[in-house]
């Protein structure tokens, strides 16, 4: 289905306000976005706009009770210039995994694609093209009504926003193992990416840079034995030549490079398995030499090695960044296919109609 959606352009682009060779991640946004609300039981108002603060009321039912979802992607150009998405349905499809269980509408799928096309097509001049840089996306979609009482909405905005970033992780991380706080109990939204999970990581990954570390380590609700995710990324070790990975059993989020790594190792012919990660296993595997790399991988930070794990008071060094191989070929291979350079047999790049905005 095409929908109908109206575009309002700004008078007078930001862009030559960017230095492109210092970009932050995460302060500084493009010059449009995406609108849609949902009212009545369909999305409606589908428009373009000049990227501005929106109108909330202070009894808004998001604000209070946090029905709230998003989700995060990059559009990169290629090296013929070309905007590209990489996996852009994936992200559609766990934005509305995430709306089912905050009891929000779907998106229809060619609607979001449609709107993520028309929109990054206009930005197009917005994505950077220094190594490590991208356009990030961040669809998000939260509740609208106006009152209160622990209740579902009716209403609902959709918002698509983008602005360039720098790398989310320029150096390789230390992490956290975490043996007082939790990110998520089975039967709870660990799985969801909805805003609630991350306000609640606040605290202790507040308390983790104090101390000295980049990040926490996660570590399951009922035993602190079993490794979930970090606070931006999944994980992945590497024992004896075997990538392991925490499985996805309703406690950590379905990534999106996560998934397109497990493919591409298992395309290479790497072992690689997905279950429960003993911590113990890990101290272990890392006292007689076996664990080779730790590694972290989402869409924000691609791929990010890891440095170091403390738990239980031991820091447990990792060996040299140099002689990860594996985690060097993962992100050789991703960004060599968003970029062109490596041959995308998966199918995986979705490149954007340009729109030359004319301002």
């Amino acid at each position: 289905m095409n929908y109908k959606i109206e575009t309002t352009k700004v008078n007078k682009s930001r862009l030559s306000e960017i230095d492109f060779d210092n970009i932050p991640f995460g302060k500084l946004f493009s010059d449009h976005m995406f609108s849609a609300d949902y009212i009545d039981g369909e999305w409606t108002n589908l428009q373009i706009i000049p990227f501005a603060p929106i109108e909330l009321s202070p009894v808004n039912l998001a604000l209070h009770y946090g029905q709230s979802i998003f989700e995060g992607m990059k559009a990169s150009k290629m090296n013929d210039g070309t905007p590209a998405l990489l996996r852009p349905e994936l992200h559609v499809q766990r934005l509305n995994a995430s709306a089912d269980r905050m009891c929000m509408p779907n998106v229809p799928e060619d609607l979001f694609l449609q709107a993520l096309h028309e929109l990054v097509g206009m930005e197009s001049e917005w994505i950077p093209q220094k190594e490590g840089s991208a356009l990030y996306i961040r669809p998000v979609m939260f509740a609208m009504d106006a009152k209160l009482g622990v209740t579902v909405s009716d209403t609902y905005k959709f918002l698509i926003i983008t602005g360039p970033v720098g790398p989310y992780y320029p150096k390789p991380v230390k992490l956290l193992a975490d043996t007082q706080f939790i990110r998520a109990a089975h039967g709870g939204v660990g799985e969801a990416k909805t805003a609630g999970n991350y306000a609640a990581s606040l605290y202790p990954a507040k308390k983790a840079l104090e101390k000295g570390y980049d990040q926490i380590l996660w570590l399951d609700a009922k035993e602190f034995k079993y490794v979930q995710e970090v606070g931006t990324m999944n994980i992945f070790f590497v024992i004896d030549g075997k990538v392991v990975t925490p499985e996805t059993n309703g406690t950590i989020l379905k990534g999106i490079t996560r998934k397109m790594i497990l493919h591409i190792l298992k395309d290479q012919g790497i072992d690689v398995e997905e279950r429960l990660v003993d911590i113990h296993e890990i101290v272990e595997a890392h006292k007689n030499g076996s664990l080779t790399e730790v590694f972290g991988a989402g869409t924000a930070a691609v791929i990010s090695n890891v440095k170091l794990i403390s738990y239980d008071g031991m820091d447990m060094e990792m060996p040299s960044i140099e002689t990860h191989k594996i985690a060097h070929m993962l992100k050789d291979t991703i960004n060599g296919i968003r970029s062109g350079e490596v041959v995308d047999k998966f199918g995986w790049v979705v490149p954007v109609k340009k729109e030359t905005a004319n301002f």
